[in-house]
């Protein structure tokens, strides 16, 4: 007789959330089972990957960035070129120059380039900012207006300004909202809440519940990755049950093992090839551990990563 392995869906469920419009738009979550457990249940949508532009690239130090970008010099052009980078999915604007206390960026120059970045892709465009609350604040509500109709996400609405972020973005303009919390089930599980009694709704929400470099306090990502998974799907929690979405390449790209050069750290190896390594064990780490959705930045990183996705779904 043969072997008939028992199977393990779960009555919970993450939310589809959908990104983007026409035929380039992309599903996030849907799964009713743990990360990969194609054995238990298929998995409907696969996992993401999203490339990330920032408005800084030009200061990007990667040999393989400044090939792949090779004449590059605007935001649509980084954008047009990432578009046809093997494995891509969707288009992650990151908005670091608006930093008050770095290049200080205004808004309107930033709200200028997402609207020229829109008109000239057609894949999903995720929004970042500087980090800063109060100008992020104010960047987010001016790109979700001028990008009204082309369902992007924007990342993120944090405790302190979940009020103003997420009554413009996702109530005012129609957009998909990210819940940003640093690594706590419990934190991320409140701003849910928060965010679903300013009545945005459940399917318009993506988590971004923290990520870390991996060797740099991933244990306390990883842990809030399998406690918030294990909730929406073991437990049935709805304040839990929105796709998650994990911006790798920030974190991976800024580490000393990506950033020091070869004759600083002699015994490390090759620079390039150390970055690209710290961003693909941070992508598979997240993705296993329940992220619907990485962001990363080489090419060969997101190939990789690609492949990952393609032979364990």
């Amino acid at each position: 007789m043969s072997f008939e392995p028992k199977k393990q869906p779960y009555r919970g469920k993450i939310n589809a959330v959908t990104l983007g419009t026409g035929d380039k738009a992309v599903v996030i979550g849907g799964q009713n089972v743990l990360p990969f457990y194609t054995f238990d249940a298929p998995i409907e949508h696969a996992p993401k990957i999203g490339v990330e532009i920032s408005d800084l690239a030009s200061e990007w130090k990667s040999a393989g960035l400044s090939e792949f970008y090779a004449g590059c010099t605007t935001m649509v052009d980084y954008a047009k070129k990432a578009e046809t980078m093997e494995g891509a999915d969707f288009l992650c604007l990151h908005f670091e120059s608006a930093d008050p206390n770095g290049v200080n960026r205004s808004v309107a120059d930033c709200v200028a380039d997402a609207k020229a970045v829109a008109d000239a892709v057609s894949m999903p465009i995720v929004i970042m900012g500087c980090k800063n609350i109060e100008k992020d604040g104010e960047l987010f509500s001016k790109i979700a207006e001028a990008l009204q109709g082309k369902n992007i996400l924007v990342l993120s609405a944090r405790s302190e300004d979940y009020k103003t972020v997420g009554a413009s973005v996702a109530l005012a303009y129609g957009q998909k909202v990210g819940a940003e919390t640093a690594d706590d089930i419990n934190l991320a599980k409140q701003l849910n809440i928060m965010l679903k009694g300013l009545t945005v709704s459940p399917e318009s929400i993506v988590m971004n519940v923290g990520t870390a470099a991996v060797g740099y306090g991933y244990e306390y990502v990883a842990s809030t990755l399998d406690r918030v998974r294990l909730a929406a799907l073991d437990q049935s929690d709805a304040d839990l049950q929105m796709p998650i979405m994990a911006p790798v390449s920030p974190d991976s790209w800024s580490v000393k093992e990506s950033t020091a050069s070869a004759e600083d750290e002699p015994a490390w190896g090759d620079q390039e090839e150390r970055a690209i390594g710290m961003e693909v064990a941070t992508a598979s780490a997240d993705l296993t551990g329940g992220a619907d959705a990485v962001i990363m930045r080489h090419p060969a990183a997101v190939a990789t990563i690609k492949k990952f996705i393609n032979e364990l779904v």
